[in-house]
């Protein structure tokens, strides 16, 4: 019994001791102030924390669909600060316009999703697209609210580099159809 006791005492005793802070550095070893500056700019992009960005092309034509499953097929673009975008957007789905239409709206950086969102829901004439001058201020760009088979295209510009959220603002989409365009 003692043996069992022992063996578990000296393990921990030794893996404590191995922890045991040291200030000194070796010549293998690299102090964090001396980190080359280079790899600073990637972490200052904008964008540069969400997965994939860097598999993504900076394009200036931007083709999306969204679908019945209430999804685009898409959800992250890059483009260039300043540059023209087209957007071209297509409803692949199958179910009728007022059961389940689609928009594409772009919105600026600091906008408060659900409050559009919410907003959306009380403008159907208009496309869920809401009018007041608040949060007509908060639009970049938008399409029409498309039914199956239709498609729109829009133009657009943004001047500042950052991360835009683009919805769908017909009732209960925004949820699930989102995206984001890194601007750099």
């Amino acid at each position: 019994m003692k043996k069992l006791f022992f063996i578990p005492a000296v393990a921990t005793v030794m893996f404590l001791a191995s922890c045991g802070g040291s200030d000194t550095t070796t010549a293998t070893e690299t102090p964090a102030a001396t980190e080359t500056p280079a790899a600073a700019p990637a972490a200052d992009a904008p964008g540069s924390d969400i997965p994939g960005i860097a598999d993504v092309a900076v394009t200036d034509h931007i083709e999306l669909t969204g679908s019945d499953d209430m999804k685009y097929d898409k959800s992250l673009f890059k483009i260039k600060a300043g540059q023209e975008v087209k957007l071209t957007f297509k409803n692949v789905g199958k179910l009728p316009k007022e059961a389940m239409g689609h928009n594409v709206i772009i919105l600026k950086e600091g906008t408060d999703v659900n409050a559009f969102a919410l907003e959306a829901l009380k403008e159907k004439a208009k496309d869920y697209v809401p009018q007041s001058a608040e949060m007509q201020n908060d639009i970049i760009a938008h399409t029409k609210l498309l039914g199956p088979g239709e498609s729109d295209t829009i133009t657009f510009k943004i001047t500042e580099p950052g991360v835009y959220t683009y919805i769908c603002t017909f009732p209960g989409h925004h949820g699930t159809m989102h995206g984001q365009i890194v601007v750099e």
